[in-house]
């Protein structure tokens, strides 16, 4: 048996436990049942429980979330186009966005495979100073895909 205000933790009889958990006004809960013999401590179950719950809300407060932006082109996508998402896939990636670019193959436009791959590695090499290539171009159904992440942010000392 441990516990903040407990005089001399040590091996204690359940029945003995309890009632030093009783005459302290508090809780008895085993933490470890696996260990031999079980630990128990004594505490408010309440603030207990409360605490607990604080530090899963810190912990999810401190895990980063990380949003991914879609950018869709066609095969064969116009200049001006093209440099209108390209502005946008900076916008994303400075924000710290992952950006998922795609070429869309519509009915027969698949057998423009390799212009779609054109276009996406060119839109890679465009957005080098802003983010890496985290996936390659690849081919999945009738989408041609490519996941670029930002670059991470150098910290000044």
């Amino acid at each position: 048996m441990v516990g903040d205000n407990v005089e001399n933790p040590g091996v204690y009889s359940r029945e003995e436990a309890l009632r030093i958990a009783e005459q302290l006004e508090v809780d008895l809960v085993e933490i470890s049942p696996s260990a031999d013999p079980p630990v128990c401590k004594v505490v408010d179950y309440q603030k207990f429980l409360y605490q607990q719950k604080k530090k899963q809300k810190e912990i999810k407060a401190k895990t980063t979330k990380v949003i991914v932006k879609e950018i869709r082109f066609g095969p064969h996508t116009d200049e001006h186009d093209y440099n209108f998402k390209l502005k946008h896939a900076m916008k994303f990636l400075e924000d710290g966005a992952k950006v998922k670019a795609y070429v869309f193959f519509k009915g027969r436009t698949i057998v423009y495979k390799e212009d779609g791959e054109i276009l996406l590695l060119r839109l890679a090499q465009d957005l080098e100073d802003y983010g890496k290539v985290e996936q390659l171009p690849r081919l999945e159904g009738k989408r041609m895909i490519i996941i670029l992440a930002p670059k991470p942010v150098k910290k000044k000392n």
